[in-house]
């Protein structure tokens, strides 16, 4: 459906994307990800033809970008880039309206059928209410949904997207990307975007193209993209951490002596208070299998833990008494001890021994 072929994109003779090979497929969600400044904006700019290229190709559906005409380029990509537009004494709808431009004959006088897809469209992301508000006198997100709609109005096999989540709450994000879904399953529409939440692009996308210093540094599926340590070095992250699986970030631990050690089970809601407060403390004994495992290894200062499925060893125990030893108190949500992690419930017995059992 698109393609570019050593693309260099940027202003003026300054490069900001470099050498970038691209292969999108009609039907599919492309997000692109990377840092502040990586040149996503740019890379979608330039392939939508709203920024000349400094060099290479970009083809739509195999025909050189540059030998389409300005109307047949408007009837086959629509835009929502980054940046309020300023259009003067419009209404919401009018401006949805003018996604037909395109369609209209020299003196852009809209049919009844255009007027209806442009009530289609503005019901189908929920602006109905502010149809007829100045769109100077809107919020930010209500801004964002009338441009979904002028996008949606412009009926166009592929739609480019910059950021198109930024300014909603989190209702409003979940909404405008099940309308995109929605699209692309019923009229096989092309998407191509950029996100900054890494979670809602592993979960809406079919390929992932990320970004970094001035090039396409991966693409591959979203399984591809989020596995292992990928998205720390992606975004160079070292004051916290972005769990792959789960989609989850976190901030970075509190390094230092564990001044509280918490006995695993159900202890998620209590670790992050512990980090919030600023005290180091402990966990243990913790199967790498159970599902707080993620979330208590990325706040806990150290984690004692043992193999998935196994019961807790000698060995794991002692550690944990270890640590307790040289803790001010021990903190223990768990009511109940199964099979597996019984052991915890021997830590619990040690900590009530040596006065350090929190009441």
């Amino acid at each position: 459906m698109l393609e570019t072929k050593s693309l260099n994109a940027g202003y003026g003779k300054k490069i900001i994307v470099n050498n970038a090979d691209i292969h999108i497929n009609r039907g599919e969600i492309t997000t692109l990800i990377g840092s502040n400044g990586s040149g996503k904006s740019t890379l979608l700019k330039t392939i939508s033809s709203q920024l000349e290229k400094i060099s290479g190709n970009i083809y739509i559906q195999d025909k050189d970008i540059s030998l389409y005409q300005r109307n047949e380029l408007a009837r086959t990509v629509s835009l929502m880039l980054t940046g309020k537009t300023e259009p003067e004494l419009m209404t919401c709808l009018e401006l949805v309206e003018s996604g037909r431009y395109p369609y209209t004959g020299t003196l852009g006088i809209l049919s009844a059928e255009d007027k209806k897809k442009a009530l289609d469209a503005i019901k189908l992301v929920g602006g109905e209410d502010i149809a007829d508000n100045d769109i100077n006198k809107t919020s930010d997100g209500q801004r964002q949904k009338i441009m979904l709609a002028r996008a949606i109005c412009q009926e166009t096999d592929i739609m480019i997207l910059d950021e198109p989540t930024s300014f909603l709450d989190i209702k409003h994000k979940l909404e405008l990307l099940n309308i995109l879904k929605n699209l692309v399953r019923e009229k096989n529409t092309t998407v191509i975007m950029s996100l900054h939440e890494l979670d809602l692009a592993q979960k809406i996308s079919d390929k992932i193209i990320c970004v970094k210093n001035n090039k396409i540094d991966r693409i591959g599926t979203p399984e591809e993209i989020f596995s292992g340590d990928y998205i720390n070095k992606l975004y160079d992250i070292k004051c916290g951490s972005y769990n792959d699986i789960y989609g989850f970030s976190e901030l970075e631990k509190i390094s230092g002596t564990p001044e509280i050690f918490v006995i695993s089970g159900n202890c998620t809601e209590l670790c992050r208070k512990l980090q919030r407060d600023g005290i180091p403390f402990a966990v243990g004994v913790i199967q790498e299998n159970d599902a707080e495992y993620p979330i208590i290894s990325a706040l806990a200062s150290v984690t004692v833990t043992e193999k998935a499925y196994e019961p807790i060893s000698p060995e794991k125990l002692q550690l944990a008494k270890d640590i307790i030893k040289n803790c001010r108190e021990v903190v223990c949500n768990c009511k109940t001890f199964g099979t597996v992690n019984r052991g915890n419930l021997e830590l619990l017995e040690f900590a009530e021994k040596h006065n350090k059992l929190k009441k």
